[in-house]
């Protein structure tokens, strides 16, 4: 299986590395820092280096339980040596945005324990979907102003990897409605908001709190009896 490079450190921007498979529309690398998409959070673009030539990195995504980089023109062979290099700009939106719907989920689990039902995200800007009976304008200013207040706490964000009989003995770890861990999965990977936020969680976010932005609330709207989602838009401080 493919070393995830960005599951450990998202910051990584370059990576050396080799190819393993190659297919017709995609090839298999040893290790690599491209995410492959998942948990709302879409997969990276970039480009890979042979012999000073740059090949453009169109899609990333699992198949065959190996992360398979789909490219155009594909005339590597097995054993080739590469560089990698993320659309590192595409990459920190995504960090940040990903971040941010954590601590909207941290808040509302907080204060007002609504669990979440579905979400997905943009560079820049996301919605959540939470299991509220009812959701106003004035409520959803209350939560703008906390998020934001977590924000400024400039909270440290931590990776860890535990054993999977260890991690679910954490209370709420699975924030979902419905817990979409399969069972073949042994290690679970944690995302820490200290003080704030603990989740299972397979995306790339940033290392602190304060490097999100300032959240904006756009909208909200009622997706069923108790189904609402709630937008958000990530701005420069």
């Amino acid at each position: 299986m493919t070393e995830q490079i960005y599951n450990s450190d998202a910051y990584i921007k370059e990576l050396d590395s080799k190819v393993v498979d190659v297919q017709n529309d995609y090839i298999v690398l040893d290790k690599t820092i491209f995410f492959p998409g998942g948990g709302g959070q879409p997969n990276d673009l970039g480009s890979i280096f042979i012999d000073n030539q740059e090949v453009k990195v169109e899609k990333v995504s699992w198949q065959d339980g190996n992360i398979a980089h789909f490219i155009n023109d594909n005339n590597f062979k097995v054993g080739d040596l590469i560089k990698s290099k993320i659309d590192w700009g595409r990459r920190f939106k995504l960090m940040r945005t990903h971040t941010a719907l954590h601590i909207l989920c941290g808040v509302i689990w907080r204060d007002y324990q609504a669990a979440v039902t579905g979400g997905n995200m943009e560079p820049l800007k996301g919605r959540m979907d939470f299991e509220f009976p009812s959701l106003s304008a004035e409520l959803t200013e209350e939560i703008e102003k906390k998020v934001n207040v977590e924000v400024q706490e400039d909270r440290e964000i931590t990776v860890d990897f535990l054993p999977r009989e260890e991690a679910f003995q954490i209370p709420d770890l699975i924030r979902t409605k419905v817990n979409l861990l399969p069972e073949s999965l042994k290690i679970i990977r944690t995302i820490n908001i200290h003080g704030l936020d603990l989740q299972a969680d397979g995306g790339t976010h940033v290392s602190s709190t304060l490097k999100v932005g300032k959240i904006k609330i756009t909208g909200h709207e009622s997706k069923g009896k108790i189904n609402k989602r709630i937008r958000i838009a990530i701005l420069d401080n």
